[in-house]
């Protein structure tokens, strides 16, 4: 190696720019090398592809698979690992592989800070394609996953340019109050996250959007959330502690839609201990159906998360093969409503 390549390595991390200035081609053309475009002279790939190697901008197996045409490394980028509804798409993801001589990264990128966290995930390198989860990338960050090299899609987003799967909370947060509004329900509270974002609003919209529908005020009071921030939010902490919010009111609620599964069964344990008995004297809907609610009898918004981790792995790997549609594909993944007893009126 080069004194300067050693230089490099030792002082930092090479980037795309150092690799385009050790080759003597635009920045642009090693994008193209990244993508695998066909639009690059073999001369200049070659120079391109040895950079890489000299200045190990891609860890040597990656630098290899640019040189050798192959793409067996996958990695999975996401919040947390710890949850039941991340780990709903994550076996989807595991069942997909098992066949396949594919190797498996994952990245907790998590809730603070996912895309600081993702950009230090790029760069290492060492993936051929990349399932990312629940971030919605910005320009910049969009402009960094095209120069990966490899394949990217989107779980939880839609963005031009990439393929992705997402769904729509607001109309399943609608299909879940609307059913408590069936049961003869009209005062129902909802439990959500403090943090201001998409599926948090979506999610409220959806709720206050089925209360006017049907003639019910909106009450912002009845709107609550933990102070537990775990998992944005999302924790049973928080839902234990917004449950006790809405036991404490002048008024109390006989219903709640809950943003998330896990909510709901941290308020279902709120109850419990203030000796309230689940349907006979309050009634409950969650969102995610994760596997424990199917257990436990918990009326929830599915969104199939097994279903998304599986497909969205198997389009990953046609793009590695060059298989699959030739233009980016967005698929709206279709939210439905499992009623169980959590929420059906005696």
């Amino acid at each position: 190696m080069p004194n300067d390549a050693k230089e490099n390595s030792n002082q930092s991390k090479a980037t795309i720019y150092d690799v385009a200035d050790h080759a003597g081609v635009a920045i642009s053309t090693v994008s193209r090398v990244l993508n695998d475009s066909e639009d690059v002279a073999d001369q200049t790939r070659d120079k391109v592809v040895r950079a890489i190697q000299e200045l190990q901008f891609r860890p040597n197996r990656t630098a290899k698979s640019l040189a050798q045409r192959s793409t067996r490394t996958i990695a999975v980028a996401l919040p947390t690992f710890t949850t039941p509804f991340h780990n709903e798409l994550l076996k989807g993801v595991r069942d997909r592989l098992d066949d396949e001589d594919v190797d498996l990264l994952l990245c907790d990128l998590e809730w603070e800070a996912p895309k600081h966290s993702l950009r230090s995930f790029l760069e290492g390198g060492a993936m051929d394609g990349l399932l990312l989860v629940g971030v919605t990338p910005d320009e910049d960050l969009a402009d960094e996953l095209r120069m990966l090299g490899g394949p990217v899609v989107l779980v939880g987003a839609e963005l031009a340019g990439f393929d992705s799967f997402y769904w729509e909370d607001q109309p399943g947060a609608e299909l879940a109050v609307n059913h408590l509004i069936d049961q003869d329900y009209t005062r129902i509270g909802a439990i959500t996250t403090p943090h201001d974002n998409r599926v948090r609003n979506e999610r409220i919209a959806g709720y206050r959007q089925a209360l006017e529908d049907a003639g019910i005020e909106f009450n912002s009071d009845l709107v609550v959330h933990g102070h537990t921030s775990k998992h944005d939010g999302f924790s049973e902490e928080s839902g234990y502690e917004a449950m006790q919010d809405l036991l404490a009111l002048d008024d109390p609620v006989e219903a709640a839609f809950a943003s998330s599964d896990v909510q709901a069964i941290g308020a279902w344990q709120a109850l419990r201990e203030e000796g309230f008995e689940v349907p006979d004297d309050f009634a409950f809907v969650g969102y995610d159906d994760i596997k424990v609610s199917r257990f436990i009898g918990l009326s929830s918004v599915a969104q199939n998360m097994h279903n998304v981790g599986n497909e969205g792995t198997d389009l990953l790997l046609d793009r590695l093969e060059k298989r699959g549609p030739e233009k980016y594909t967005s698929r709206l993944v279709e939210t439905e409503l499992h009623i169980r007893k959590s929420s059906q009126r005696p």
